[in-house]
């Protein structure tokens, strides 16, 4: 293996990387003077990759919704026993989840490290799915998505999800519904593993209290070679456009709560670090807690400290969305779209951007502090073939110009929706 140093001057910091033989590639951050490690292994598969060609085959295969979840729970079940038992004796604390694009496995320990790597590299090495233990785990999976469906926080983001995307998977909610989950078997679990769970799909990122050659040691013991082969990965055609310009749904409930999504094009390519950059600077000027709108938002009494945005995007899907609780949830999406006007016909304001600029630089260099934020960044941003230190220098070399040509790229009031939750109406009379 060659080992390859990854170095900011700007930062003054490093960390190692190598693609191993087996295909997987390794980022180690060393953290000196950090008393805990955190290590993560993630594949390129999640919730949407439903329809792909399975590796060595020209066919499209199209698998159950929620079956990359279904896969993440299974996999801690092995032959001798479960993860979670393994790691109550080495003291470490684990986790997994599965998102619209990745499924990942985590933990984080003080001691006994090299025992919980060996664990967390065999877990996802070693699949048991017999026809007994997976429909064990429909009943545990099938209340898991009855519980998210009476979740009002979950409801409006996945309506807003189904206001804008006609085609996209995305739309569907990452466990599935308790119907396709039915038809989920050890044969198609087997598939998808065989398929995605490859090492040249996946990556390993461990940040902290580390050696960085001992990682690497491990790594060439206990990782598996493979054929190096990856599936191709299916995705409709999405219009631009978007469903329907706003949804509702009714809950017990005492106050509101919205998502306002602003639809954009997106294509198989992710976006560059300097397009995120620029986007992160347009919305921290526009709607962070030192803007002007979220001051009238406040002052109007229209918003809370839950009120927040993100830029949420992936292969096939892009969008800006607000969120929060409002006691006026349209007025507030009109406010907000005022805003949007204001910034399109003037652009960033200098000093705005200026302020943003700093406020985004402080917050990507502060995240560096923390060993479970590196490691989950770096495994991100692997995935989207991007790298840690340059977002860093991305942000310190973004122009206003460039904010403002990006911001002619980017929300368009005529192509957004508003999913609101409500509060269930109130009963008159007998």
């Amino acid at each position: 293996m060659i080992l390859k140093e990854v170095k900011s001057n700007r930062l003054g910091d490093k960390y190692f990387c190598v693609e191993h033989a087996s295909g997987l590639r390794v980022f180690v951050y060393p953290k000196r003077g950090h008393s805990s490690t955190y290590a993560i292994i993630g594949t390129k598969y999640g919730s949407i990759n439903t329809s792909f060609k399975p590796c060595g085959e020209n066919d499209v295969v199209q698998v159950p919704d929620g079956i990359a979840h279904y896969l993440e729970h299974k996999l801690f079940e092995s032959e001798d026993g479960d993860a979670f038992s393994k790691y109550a004796k080495t003291g470490a604390s684990a986790n997994a989840y599965t998102s619209f694009d990745m499924t990942c496995y985590l933990f984080s320990c003080t001691e006994k490290f090299e025992e919980s790597l060996k664990i967390l590299l065999e877990l996802v090495q070693s699949p048991y799915f017999t026809p007994e233990n997976v429909e064990k785990e429909r009943g545990i999976i099938g209340q898991e998505i009855r519980m998210y469906d009476d979740d009002p926080s979950w409801r409006v983001m996945f309506n807003l999800l189904g206001a804008m995307y006609h085609k996209h998977p995305v739309k569907v909610d990452i466990a599935g519904t308790v119907e396709s989950i039915t038809k989920i078997t050890p044969e198609n679990l087997y598939k998808c593993y065989k398929n995605f769970y490859n090492p040249s799909n996946m990556v390993l990122c461990v940040a902290g209290n580390v050696d960085a050659e001992r990682v690497f040691e491990l790594v060439d013991d206990l990782v598996k070679p493979n054929d190096g082969k990856v599936p191709e990965c299916i995705f409709p055609e999405e219009p631009y456009n978007v469903v329907t310009d706003r949804v509702e749904q009714h809950f017990e409930i005492a106050m509101p709560t919205f998502q306002l999504g602003f639809k954009e094009n997106a294509g198989k390519d992710p976006l560059t670090e300097e397009q995120l950059v620029q986007t992160d600077i347009i919305l921290q000027a526009l709607a962070s807690k030192s803007s002007r709108l979220y001051k009238r938002l406040l002052d109007e009494s229209l918003i809370n400290d839950s009120f927040g945005y993100e830029y949420f995007e992936g292969r096939g899907y892009a969008a800006v969305i607000f969120s929060g609780e409002s006691k006026d949830p349209d007025k507030t999406a009109k406010i907000i779209k005022e805003a949007v006007d204001e910034l399109h016909k003037n652009g960033v304001d200098k000093e705005d951007f200026e302020r943003a600029k700093k406020l985004v630089y402080g917050r990507n260099v502060a995240m560096l502090n923390s060993a479970e934020n590196i490691a989950n960044e770096m495994m991100k941003l692997s995935f989207a073939g991007r790298e840690l230190f340059h977002a860093v220098e991305c942000i310190a070399n973004t122009t206003l110009d460039q904010v403002n040509d990006r911001l002619k790229h980017q929300l368009d009031n005529k192509n957004s929706s508003l999913s609101v939750v409500l509060p269930m109406p109130s009963k008159k009379g007998r």
